[in-house]
């Protein structure tokens, strides 16, 4: 019996053996590991994230630099309310803690004003231009009211004391002056000669004048980057006729020199303007 027994002993201690190896094994790799965590997260050594809201990139990553991190930039964006081409964000926040070398991410102020295509505001209600130009990040700093035959329609719309054609480009948060029609005064007015200016100059002419523009046409249509090279070539009524006070006058346009060539030939009669 007992030289029966003698492999089943083997046996087990052989296992018993293995299990033990197996248990030593498992230990001296979780210590391992957990003596590696530490060093790889940096126990226990933490920095105070300082305060970088304010700066400029440069001086904020001189700053996160000398606290042992580093600054990424994620987005920027365009606010009145803080000086141009510094950190209005950060993330983690002040004053929280971090280990050394990580991020700290920053949104940023632009450095430059976003320029805002104006957009095109003649012949709309006061209100509507109003609520386009607040609604596109620009802003109404003044009204005037000149007489015109549709009162509360924006005649013009000025900056610096000129008149400003669709498409111009204003620094976002610019304000604008609008000039809005009143009814008609009784007063009687000549037209004054158009021939070779701009519609921007002709607006502010007539404006003076107490006179609109009416209709207005371009002999080949324009684009934003053409549009400043048009200028009168045809209006109608001509020089000299007289007008009830805050009355239109239509013009053409055109970039053809040779067609805009003022001369003594008569333009064509009111009623086959257009």
């Amino acid at each position: 019996m007992k030289e029966q027994q003698q492999p089943y002993k083997s046996t087990t201690k052989f296992v018993v053996t293995n299990i033990l190896i197996a248990a030593f094994v498992a230990v001296v790799l979780f210590v391992s590991v957990v003596i590696w965590l530490r060093h790889y997260t940096l126990h226990g050594n933490e920095v105070t994230i300082p305060q970088v809201t304010g700066m400029t990139q440069e001086e904020a990553e001189i700053v996160l630099r000398g606290s042992g991190l580093y600054l990424v930039v994620v987005d920027s964006t365009y606010s009145d309310k803080a000086p141009l081409g510094t950190v209005v964000e950060q993330t983690p926040p002040a004053l929280s803690h971090a280990k050394p070398d990580r991020p700290v991410y920053v949104v940023m102020n632009a450095r430059t004003k976003q320029l805002i295509p104006l957009p095109e505001l003649h012949d709309v209600s006061y209100r509507q231009a109003e609520a386009t130009l607040r609604s596109l990040g620009l802003k109404v700093d003044k009204v005037e009211y000149e007489p015109s035959l549709y009162p509360d329609n924006v005649l013009d719309v000025r900056a610096g004391g000129l008149s400003l054609n669709e498409g111009t480009r204003l620094p976002e948060g610019s304000g604008v002056t609008l000039v809005v029609g009143r009814r008609q005064g009784n007063s009687m007015v000549t037209v004054p000669n158009l021939l070779g200016m701009s519609l921007a100059q002709a607006r502010s002419t007539l404006l003076q004048m107490g006179l609109t523009i009416g209709a207005y046409q371009y002999d080949v249509e324009p684009t934003p980057e053409t549009l400043e090279s048009y200028i009168i070539y045809q209006q109608s009524p001509t020089e000299g006729a007289t007008l009830q006070e805050g009355s239109t006058v239509n013009i053409n346009l055109t970039t053809n020199l040779e067609r805009a060539i003022i001369s003594d030939t008569p333009q064509k009669s009111d009623e086959n303007f257009f």
